[in-house]
């Protein structure tokens, strides 16, 4: 049984009314998101599916933006709230338990940064438990609409960030391009070198006439262990964040 909170340097998450745990690719966005992604212009940010609300507090301590988290899971909006709640940004973070449909389409902001690390897995086999199945599976949502709604919800300069699994990898560029989106850095994500990759962070921004059909991204790789260690590489992104370092 996973534990019922993830401690790290400045915020605690609790996780036991939330289907989707604390998990490492997810820190590891996180803080690659708010390493490469937060800018001093930044004001406003969109966390999309944010689950206990790890993201938010991630960037949270590296930004003095507005953070909207937006979560259909009425547990998991309950857990976020909670975390937001007894964190040191209460005052910046707000939860909204609608989905991405509601929120898309209820308001007309626009956002410096949105981050989302969404369902992965489309016409798989699902458990038994309904708010897992929402949180790991696209019934309820689809890169597609996550493309199409990052696309509306960005402001003209604003930077999108997902986490995706590698394989998909370049189906989430087509449906980018199709929404008028520019990949503009990459990483790809091992969990050791002697591993294939298997998840994709990806930073994208709505593309200028000028730039259309040009590949521009800057690429990486990064492997989270190196031997029985977490990697100097991995340590050093995480380091702001985990206890261990």
């Amino acid at each position: 049984m996973a534990n019922t909170y993830f401690s790290f340097k400045s915020f605690t998450v609790h996780q036991e009314k939330a289907a989707m745990k604390v998990c490492t690719d997810a820190c590891l966005f996180g803080a690659w998101t708010s390493l490469h992604a937060i800018k001093p212009e930044t004001k406003r940010i969109l966390d999309i599916g944010t689950g206990t609300g790890l993201l938010s507090l991630m960037l949270a301590q590296f930004t003095k933006a507005t953070i909207d988290a937006i979560e259909i899971d009425a547990d998991a909006a309950i857990q976020a709230k909670e975390n937001f709640i007894a964190s040191p940004w209460k005052e910046q973070l707000f939860v909204h338990h609608l989905s991405m449909e509601e929120y898309l389409y209820g308001q007309n902001k626009k956002f410096d940064l949105i981050i989302s690390n969404p369902p992965f897995f489309e016409n798989q086999l699902k458990s038994n438990q309904q708010n897992r199945n929402l949180a790991m599976h696209s019934q309820q949502f689809s890169l597609s609409l996550l493309a199409k709604g990052m696309a509306d919800l960005l402001a003209d300069h604003g930077i999108g960030a997902v986490l995706i699994p590698y394989q998909r990898t370049e189906e989430w560029r087509e449906l980018a391009v199709k929404e008028n989106l520019s990949l503009i850095h990459c990483c790809y994500v091992k969990q050791t070198e002697n591993h294939p990759f298997f998840r994709s962070m990806i930073l994208m921004r709505k593309s200028p006439e000028e730039e259309k059909n040009i590949p521009i991204e800057m690429k990486e790789e990064i492997s989270i262990k190196a031997g029985a260690d977490y990697s100097e590489l991995f340590k050093s992104i995480l380091k702001p964040y985990y206890l261990a370092f």
